[in-house]
């Protein structure tokens, strides 16, 4: 069977250059004259492509794009003009070669024509109205298929009406052909379409055929409601995983369970095999979710419904389960929309159980990135990385958390900062401080400034800093604060930048945990008086 590619051309060969009741006329005629054709007006514009190249220079006897005007069309308009086939003139309607330029088009782009006359288009039903109600016209559609065959055939007598008529059919002529068209016949329950995907038994949402390439699928496919089985259409009851109780198919590899999840049946090489006794894990109910229905584990646990195993919420719980080692775990906190994530647990630090959601100790990873990067997260768990603010909001937003910094400065000394409680709020909220606790530590106080600040990254301006855009400024990402700071004259240090002609150094903020990691140190890498920071850790766990 051959396939069409649809390199087609669909031509209009002007046969009289005049009305057919004109002597001129170059095709045999009645000489009667269609009373549906519109009278002729003069015009300063060839008519059709016949028309101009009769009536200009051998110039115009090239193929190419020319202004037409047919009789009573009130504005000129473009046409590509064919003069290579025998003896040239023809006016091209449409072209077709690229499936990937759309032809599915409403009633009005087929009305006023669509695409470009260099490449794929439609002229236009309302032009091509005009232009085959002047005379009578030869109709030729010339078509190679995938093998590079080629052929033509022609319609002596082509002719449409207007839209009042809806572009009504109303001669085509008499047949002629450069060779038997390929017409391709499907067997029955069949029907034969262009980019359509295949039902089948084993795959009876048919995405599994289902190619983007249209030019690969299109093929003689079963009517609405029946499945392929082999060479032959058949009701879904006639495949071999037909499930009665829902009326269905199930796929190749499928699984199905009954109304209590005390049968399971998969289909295997098209067969149903089933069996009972099964039986839904202790945490586990079955239930029907997204249009299946099997067992499902309860809220707090995770697995296929047959084993179900504690659902970790965080490393505390982690910890509290008897995992007492430092590494990474994975955890799913209360609400959390998607998937379980891994995190990275400190099981030794004051007591252990610390989700650990910043790490920032040498120059290997860029801290200095967008909004997004921090919202998602980076890095890697087991060296430098951010969590994600997504991460962190809904483990923070599941029960009262204290926070803890971790630092080593450049002498290579270890200090803390613990606050009692630390809440984020959530995106709408640009992530800003909505809870922070009373502190104790030894790196001095470096959230002093940031409770009810905004998280601000380079391309997104959060803090209230009018002067700067602070993440910019210290090239970092972090809840800075507001112009009260920013817009004082200070002293230079590590955690000031120079700030316009003068001697005048500002800052807009005191810790600086995410900066750009400069040389073997972090030059803006700093918390309060402690510059070029060597390690940052920030972590949290339960309050109580």
């Amino acid at each position: 069977m051959e396939r069409w590619l649809l390199l087609v051309s669909v031509v209009v060969l002007v046969c009289a250059m005049i009305p057919v009741w004109f002597s001129s006329a170059t095709k045999a005629s009645t000489g009667k004259q269609d009373p549906m054709m519109f009278f002729p007006q003069v015009s300063e514009y060839s008519k059709d492509c016949r028309s101009v190249q009769e009536q200009r220079s051998s110039a115009y006897h090239k193929s190419g794009v020319y202004v037409i005007k047919p009789d009573g069309y009130q504005e000129p308009f473009e046409v590509y003009c064919n003069n290579e086939f025998n003896s040239g003139g023809w006016t091209i309607i449409q072209r077709r070669t690229n499936f990937q330029f759309l032809f599915n088009r409403p009633w009005q782009d087929y009305r006023d024509g669509f695409g470009f006359l260099s490449g794929d288009f439609w002229l236009g039903n309302d032009k091509i109205s005009y232009i085959t109600n002047q005379a009578v016209y030869e109709l030729r559609i010339d078509m190679v298929l995938t093998n590079g065959s080629s052929f033509s055939i022609k319609y002596d007598a082509f002719r449409i009406t207007d839209e009042f008529s809806q572009f009504a059919l109303v001669h085509v002529g008499t047949f002629e052909g450069s060779s038997e068209p390929v017409i391709t016949r499907c067997p029955p329950n069949m029907t034969y379409k262009n980019c359509s995907c295949q039902p089948t038994c084993g795959d009876p949402s048919g995405i599994q055929q289902c190619i983007v390439n249209c030019d690969e699928i299109e093929a003689c496919v079963c009517l609405d409601g029946l499945l392929r089985l082999g060479d032959e259409c058949v009701s879904p009851s006639q495949c071999g995983c037909f499930i009665p109780e829902t009326n269905s198919v199930i796929t190749e590899g499928g699984t199905f369970f009954n109304a209590d999840c005390s049968e399971q049946c998969t289909c295997t090489n098209d067969y149903l095999t089933c069996y009972s006794g099964y039986q839904c894990n202790n945490n586990a109910a079955c239930r029907e979710k997204d249009g299946v229905r099997q067992c499902y584990c309860n809220d707090g646990y995770e697995g296929d419904g047959e084993t179900c195993d504690v659902l970790y919420r965080d490393c505390y719980d982690v910890y509290v389960a008897g995992h007492t080692e430092d590494g990474v775990y994975t955890i799913a906190p209360r609400g959390w929309p998607g998937s379980a994530f891994r995190v990275f647990c400190d099981m030794t630090t004051s007591g252990g159980g610390w989700t650990v959601f910043q790490r920032h100790g040498d120059g290997e990873t860029d801290f200095y990135r967008n909004w997004r990067s921090y919202k998602y997260g980076f890095g890697s768990l087991k060296r430098n990385f951010w969590l994600g603010n997504e991460q962190i909001y809904y483990l923070l937003n599941q029960k009262s958390y204290k926070l803890r910094i971790d630092i080593v400065n450049s002498k290579g000394v270890s200090l803390f900062d613990e606050y009692a409680t630390f809440r984020l709020g959530d995106e709408d909220t640009k992530y800003r401080i909505v809870e922070q606790g009373a502190y104790t530590g030894t790196a001095g106080d470096g959230m002093h400034y940031t409770r009810g600040y905004k998280f601000s990254t380079f391309d997104q301006d959060n803090d209230e800093c009018d002067i700067h855009n602070c993440a910019e400024k210290h090239r970092g990402a972090w809840w800075y604060i507001g112009l009260t700071q920013c817009s004082r004259c200070h002293t230079g240090s590590c955690t000031t930048f120079k700030y316009g002609s003068g001697s005048c150094h500002t800052l807009c903020t005191i810790s600086n945990p995410n900066g750009e990691y400069r040389g073997g140190v972090g030059q803006n890498v700093f918390w309060v008086y402690n510059c070029y920071l060597r390690l940052s850790e920030m972590k949290i766990r339960p309050a109580s």
